[in-house]
């Protein structure tokens, strides 16, 4: 005797919605960020301050662009420009940035080994503190601290793994798009 159509489990679809590549690690990203914020020091150095959106910024556009993306990291933007005391909008501004360069390079990046998306990550993540970094040199007319600058650098270059999970873990996760 056959089972009915509607209860096989022949083959499974794994639906993936914006929920889980978009929503959560955003979320995720400002827990983090607020995680690392406590002013609690650990043998007398405070924690890193890494810019988690980046991870974001540069894994979206590579899994699937959307208008959610730019939208949640314009949120996160000024989540972390409120969080670092920095100018409003400064964050946003930089991680779009991040957001339309690599969405415009996707053609190039897409399917490529891991050291080469290393090194687009690294070359964006460089060039988005160095424009934080200008940005906020010509706003309080004073140079801020390379040393600061290179602290909150090289913990961002750390969290590729995490940008390479995220693109691994959700590229072609919704087989609709195939």
């Amino acid at each position: 005797m056959k089972r009915p159509a509607a209860r096989r489990r022949g083959a499974s679809v794994r639906v993936v919605g914006p929920l889980h590549w978009v929503i959560y690690p955003a979320l995720a990203c400002m827990a983090a960020t607020l995680i690392l914020a406590t002013p609690v020091r650990l043998f007398g150095l405070p924690p890193p301050e890494p810019i988690f959106p980046m991870i974001l910024a540069f894994a979206w556009p590579l899994i699937r662009p959307s208008m959610l993306g730019p939208f949640f990291l314009l949120l996160t933007g000024l989540f972390l420009d409120l969080e670092l005391d920095g100018p409003l909008g400064l964050w946003a501004l930089v991680l779009l940035a991040v957001y339309g360069i690599t969405l415009g390079a996707r053609a190039f990046i897409v399917g490529q080994q891991v050291g080469v998306l290393f090194a687009w990550y690294a070359g964006l993540t460089s060039a988005a503190i160095l424009c934080s970094y200008l940005f906020m040199m010509v706003e309080a007319n004073v140079a801020p601290t390379i040393v600061g600058a290179i602290l909150q650098w090289f913990p961002t270059i750390l969290l590729f793994p995490l940008g390479f999970w995220l693109i691994q873990r959700f590229d072609d996760g919704d087989v609709r798009f195939r």
